[in-house]
């Protein structure tokens, strides 16, 4: 695994750093695209609206936790994951309903945003599969102290 992604693994708190950042870029290009440009991205206004308080709100919850969260980071970082994919499926769902008005540029937008938040749900999958692990090898030496510990 590259170097920059094992940083992540070992500090995992800082994966919600990535998740909110990435999140408030893509909150201010569709609230930008929606204002400014919407007839580059095809996509209607209202369906922009949506996909850019949604990303607004998980940039807030990301940044929340990573600035808040030091221990029991394991259930928010499960939550913004789902969370994520459940974005990315929406977001592929509209794709496919609003295909037939989509500009090749809203097209491309929207395929790239799925494939690097989807990137981000593998990273934050195995960040707590990484972190099961060393929870398991912890609880599996402590049941192991306490066996040599207890008198036969």
């Amino acid at each position: 695994m590259p170097r920059i992604f094992t940083q992540f693994i070992l500090k995992p708190v800082t994966i919600f750093l990535l998740d909110g950042l990435g999140a408030f870029v893509t909150s201010s290009i569709l609230f930008l695209v929606e204002w400014r440009f919407p007839e580059y991205f095809g996509m209607p206004p209202k369906i922009l609206s949506l996909l850019s308080i949604i990303a607004f709100t998980f940039a807030a919850y990301s940044i929340s936790c990573f600035l808040f969260l030091n221990k029991n980071w394991q259930l928010f970082l499960k939550t913004i994951s789902i969370a994520n994919l459940l974005y990315c499926c929406l977001t592929m769902g509209l794709v496919i309903y609003y295909h037939s008005i989509l500009t090749t540029l809203g097209l491309t937008y929207f395929i790239a945003e799925i494939v690097f938040i989807s990137a981000l749900v593998f990273l934050e999958v195995q960040t707590l599969m990484h972190s099961n692990l060393k929870e398991g090898n912890r609880i599996g030496k402590n049941n192991v102290l306490k066996n040599i510990e207890q008198p036969i």
